[in-house]
C-alpha cells in the first residue's frame, strides 16, 4: 500500500501501475484502453441505431464476427474500416484529437 500513499490524481496512479509514458507496459495499457473505448462507442452507437451486429456487418461489407471482435475489444481494426463502420453503417462522423 505504500506505493499508493502519495497519489493525487489518475495519471499518477496509471504511472505507478503501468510505468512512465513510452514504457512497454504503459503502451500496452494505453492500447487496450483505447480499444476498450472504441468498443464501447461502437456498441452504444449500434444499439442507438437499433441494428444487430449482423445488420451492421451487412451494411459495411464486413462479417458479424468482425463486429463482435471489435465490440469485445479483441483484435485490431484498420482505421479505414472503423471509419466505414461508423460513417456508412451508423451514419456517424469520426473526429480525432491529437494531444
Amino acid at each position: 500500500m505504500k506505493k499508493y500513499t502519495d497519489i493525487k490524481n489518475f495519471d499518477q496512479l496509471i504511472e505507478v501501475e503501468h510505468g512512465k509514458i513510452g514504457s512497454e507496459s504503459r503502451m500496452e495499457y494505453e492500447k487496450n484502453a483505447h480499444m476498450f473505448i472504441v468498443s464501447e462507442m461502437l456498441k452504444e452507437a449500434r444499439k442507438e441505431a437499433k441494428l444487430t451486429q449482423e445488420q451492421l456487418a451487412e451494411k459495411t461489407g464486413t462479417k458479424k464476427s468482425y463486429i463482435s471482435k471489435i465490440e469485445n475489444a479483441k483484435g485490431n481494426i484498420q482505421f479505414s474500416t472503423l471509419i466505414k463502420i461508423f460513417e456508412v453503417g451508423l451514419n456517424k462522423r469520426i473526429g480525432l484529437t491529437f494531444l
